[in-house]
């Protein structure tokens, strides 16, 4: 498989680079710690313009890729994004972009979509529930009919960006259907409660829906097909977290060689000591295995191959895994200075250990990889 850019995305990874350097640096980063958004509404139209947003829609509703290969596309934006620790609602936005998009009635789609892809809309996935795990099988949130109206009851979990979210696509019981439907973020009965996070700009919340009266043309999809479309929204959200960490940890090793070969000990430059050089060395192979996973699932997903749920879990296990090991040890070949909050380094940390456990931890993941292969009925069938 050729996993190299093409001229477009090469021109377009550069761009974006550029752009994030020049209106985000990591400075920018920290300045918005306490800002309530936790990105700038500007910024984020602008990354829009860029075409952030529209790369999971297709080009009858206002959306395209740049190769023909949104996915891959989208990919490039999450790892430019993890370099810099960038803030932005990216994951969540396409998630329900793509979906409205795939799956949206005529009218949906053109109430909403012109809004999510000009970046002047903020739409949020409201998937997750206490003790789900990211799967749809343990959904809590009911409708219920009274008096011969529709009611949303439940409580919604790790929903990114849930405060500053003009809509929600939420997962919901009908009867004994699981069902999607997108509404107001600010209907009446919508009670919204952020949560703080170890990451300085990224904001979840915790929703509860408090009897919301919704209607049938809320509903997203068709009930039959709603459990694969919550597959592809998960593993759209896993593939793109993992491109982000790859991405940070990419500038971690990065900076953290340019201090080595900087820091001077003894009259010696500290990457010239062959016991660092090795623990460098590994973690570099670790890092390629990183990205060739998570191109790999890219490309799976892409062309909804038959084995992209199995491979997307292999990235999140993996990526999941070695990416806070390897930046904690960064950390310590850094010495005292990586503990400091003056050092960057601590940012990545934060971005990693955060995404580790958003959309299902590693562990989880590797036991979806044992049902995917029924790894666990043999397991039991032997015991």
């Amino acid at each position: 498989m050729d996993i190299g850019l093409s001229q477009d995305q090469e021109l377009f990874r550069a761009t974006t680079q550029r752009f994030l350097e020049t209106e985000c640096p990591v400075t920018r980063v920290r300045d918005l710690q306490h800002d309530a958004s936790g990105f700038d509404p500007r910024y984020w139209r602008a990354g829009a313009e860029l075409g952030w947003t529209s790369l999971l829609v297709s080009e009858s509703d206002g959306g395209g890729s740049i190769s023909g290969d949104g996915i891959a596309d989208l990919k490039i934006v999450a790892e430019e994004m993890g370099r810099l620790v960038s803030p932005g609602p990216l994951i969540p936005i396409n998630i329900v972009a793509s979906t409205l998009s795939a799956r949206g009635t005529k009218e949906q789609r053109a109430i909403l979509l012109p809004g999510i892809l000009d970046g002047s809309t903020i739409a949020t996935w409201a998937h997750a529930e206490v003790g789900m795990r990211w799967d749809a099988s343990r959904i809590a949130t009911v409708i219920t009919a009274i008096d011969g109206g529709l009611f949303l009851t439940g409580e919604k979990i790790h929903v990114e960006f849930g405060a500053q979210a003009d809509y929600l696509l939420v997962t919901a019981r009908l009867g004994e259907e699981i069902i999607q439907l997108v509404i107001d973020a600010h209907l009446p009965g919508v009670v919204v409660t952020p949560v703080d996070t170890i990451d300085l700009v990224r904001r979840f919340s915790t929703i509860r829906f408090e009897g919301v009266k919704v209607d049938a043309s809320m509903f997203i999809g068709d009930s039959d097909l709603t459990s694969s479309d919550i597959d592809r929204q998960l593993m759209i959200g896993v593939l793109l977290q993992c491109a982000e960490t790859c991405g940070s940890m990419q500038k971690v090793l990065d900076f953290t060689l340019e201090y080595l070969s900087d820091r001077f000990l003894f009259g010696r430059a500290l990457a010239s000591y062959q016991a660092l050089k090795h623990r460098c060395a590994d973690w570099r192979m670790k890092l390629e295995a990183c990205h060739s996973i998570t191109t790999d699932a890219s490309h799976a997903l892409s062309t909804s191959a038959s084995n992209a749920p199995e491979l997307v879990s292999a990235a999140k296990s993996y990526v999941g895994s070695i990416s806070t090991e390897l930046i904690q040890d960064c950390v310590q070949l850094h010495g005292g200075i990586g503990v400091t909050w003056e050092h960057d380094i601590h940012l990545y940390l934060r971005r990693a250990t955060l995404n580790r456990g958003m959309y299902g931890s590693p562990v989880e993941h590797r036991e979806r990889i044992a049902d995917f292969l029924n790894l666990s009925k043999k397991a039991t069938v032997r015991s």
